[in-house]
């Protein structure tokens, strides 16, 4: 059996991936994993593709290990594996409750580890994984320090994997965008911390270059122009003129 996981599912970018990879591949099933279950059970009217939707908490180390559990009992052929769930928060360190800031690390980076561990050993020569990241991993980003941070790690952890599994002919890449309109800024934003939004680019922008990319045989994956210029200068300039320019942006 030939199938794709896709954490993250419910909504956003993790959603925007199931739709466009059942277009672009084929699969026997397309499991989804996230919280909400109605969610998920709604691609199903999606699709064309089989889809096993997938009820679970990756914060917790318990939903890992029932999905590795899942997996040898059914012994698919991973083709594709994004991770794509993930949690913001906009706001001040101190007056942020820890947490929420240990929800963001263990989504943004445990869940990551743990999903990608236990999906190894099912990946063949030809499988993809895509590894949702974002620009905020490029630089030290006040006011969203600890978001930004995570993003960091995932940055490193995919291109340095990507290296290591080349010997068994599977890719792995960060799709790193901008500011994207999705219901991750339902959670992220809670005040006026931040208020400079340069520009916004769709899920379905993002995830088509995605696409574009593994093709091309990228490490990593940039939407738009502004978005890579900016990437760009983040290795020109001192990130200390880089964290300056953006606290000015937001009136800091």
């Amino acid at each position: 059996m030939k199938i794709a996981v896709i954490t993250g599912a419910s909504s956003g970018m993790g959603r925007e991936f199931v739709l466009q990879l059942c277009l672009e591949k084929q699969f026997d099933e397309v499991w989804v994993i996230a919280r909400r279950i109605d969610r998920l059970e709604s691609l199903r009217d999606e699709v064309n593709t089989k889809v096993r939707p997938i009820s679970l908490d990756l914060t917790k180390e318990e939903s890992i290990k029932e999905y590795q559990a899942l997996l040898e009992q059914e012994k698919p052929v991973v083709e594709v594996l994004v991770n794509a769930s993930g949690v913001g928060r906009f706001g001040t360190f101190a007056e942020m409750e820890l947490e929420t800031l240990y929800r963001m690390i263990d989504l943004n980076t445990k869940a990551y580890v743990g999903m990608t561990y236990a999906t190894l050993p099912y990946l063949q020569s030809g499988s993809e994984v895509y590894q949702l990241d974002s620009l905020s991993s490029f630089q030290p980003v006040p006011y969203i320090c600890v978001y930004g941070a995570t993003k960091a790690f995932v940055l490193s952890f995919s291109r340095a994997l990507n290296v290591e599994l080349k010997k068994r002919g599977i890719r792995m890449m960060a799709v790193c965008p901008g500011w994207v309109k999705t219901e991750f800024f339902d959670h992220a934003v809670t005040d006026d911390t931040i208020t400079y939004y340069n520009k916004f680019y769709t899920p379905n922008q993002v995830i088509a270059r995605a696409l574009r990319d593994m093709k091309k045989g990228k490490d990593v994956s940039i939407c738009g122009f502004s978005v890579r210029a900016q990437v760009f200068l983040t290795k020109l300039l001192p990130h200390k003129l880089i964290m300056k320019i953006w606290c000015k942006q937001q009136k800091k």
